[in-house]
């Protein structure tokens, strides 16, 4: 999986062209000089592998990605708990993620995550409940998040995790979530917060069956050894589906549950045994790297030059069928 590294997600960084010995070509009228500046925009590669036994119906995750107006992504993680009442879990979070993606050309969204998943909350009509992280990057290079629940989001520099949101929950394995219920939990729950970024920085979002079955120095390692944010995210969700199935594996969801208290019983303790494997889960995967476009000053906003908008318009992936 080594690649070189020419070829690793670090993009060339904007120099300045060599000073000509020849004089300039005169510009017509028609084609004037203009001033221009750098936007930040997201390049953005997602994968999504369902629960083993949930393969057939496409699993109970639902994401969507868009890398237009510097790039926003979302993924809602729908409760299983709901199908012990007959509830298709998936449906509320695949209507949740629509809804996120039709609200993002509304003005009163104003690029905030809270305001859009407040609306596409207030919008979705479907029984069930979910965990939910939405997160934009500004122009500017701010990355703005509204999280509920234990979806995750880790910014990798230079080989380093230098950020990661923490998790929200009531108690082990029960965290917060979006409901259609008057008990759930509102965006105004929501951890929301701000990371200013870098060009080459990477993002890793996931569902938590991403985060449960893989460390951080994993993701690090694949990072650094992926040509590119698609293989990125494909490589980081096949990994975690293996672990998922290990018993062997002492996965971090394993370690989480022990420093908990859950562990096996005690005969077994005398016998040496501990509680390890992974977890079963749906596993999705949004990788996205931070890139630099240059946009005439007088042209609102529309790129001269499109890198990174491999996604181009919204594409919402409501499983993976």
């Amino acid at each position: 999986m080594a690649a070189s590294t020419a070829s690793r997600l670090s993009p060339p960084r904007f120099r300045a062209p060599s000073p000509s010995p020849h004089p300039p070509i005169r510009r017509s009228r028609f084609s004037p000089v203009r001033a221009a500046k750098l936007e930040a925009v997201l390049s953005i590669g997602t994968h999504l592998i369902p629960h083993p036994r949930k393969a057939a119906s496409g699993g109970e995750d639902a994401f969507f990605a868009n890398s237009n107006a510097g790039g926003v992504f979302a993924i809602a993680d729908g409760v299983s708990g709901w199908a012990e009442k007959d509830v298709n879990p998936a449906l509320f979070s695949r209507e949740l993620m629509r809804n996120s993606s039709n609200f993002l050309n509304n003005e009163e969204v104003s690029r905030d995550p809270q305001i859009l998943l407040r609306k596409a909350h207030a919008a979705t009509s479907s029984i069930g409940s979910a965990t939910v992280i939405i997160a934009k990057l500004e122009k500017t290079g701010t990355l703005k998040i509204a999280s509920v629940g234990d979806c995750g989001l880790k910014v990798i520099r230079k080989g380093q995790v230098m950020f990661s949101i923490s998790p929200q929950e009531h108690y082990f394995d029960c965290p917060y979530q979006i409901s259609s219920e008057a008990v759930g939990q509102t965006y105004q729950d929501a951890l929301v917060c701000s990371v200013n970024l870098m060009e080459g920085d990477i993002i890793v979002s996931g569902s938590d069956g991403l985060f449960d079955n893989i460390f951080d120095q994993e993701i690090v390692s694949i990072i650094s050894e992926s040509p590119g944010v698609h293989e990125a995210a494909k490589v980081l969700a096949e990994l975690a589906r293996k672990h998922s199935v290990d018993v062997t594996f002492d996965s971090p969801y394993s370690m989480e549950a022990r420093s908990r208290g859950f562990d096996v019983p005690w005969w077994k303790k005398i016998l040496g045994a501990k509680l390890i494997g992974g977890k079963m889960d749906d596993i999705t995967v949004i990788v996205a790297q931070v890139k630099t476009v240059v946009v005439p000053e007088d042209e609102g906003g529309d790129t001269e030059e499109q890198k990174g908008n491999e996604q181009g318009a919204a594409a919402v992936v409501a499983s993976a069928e």
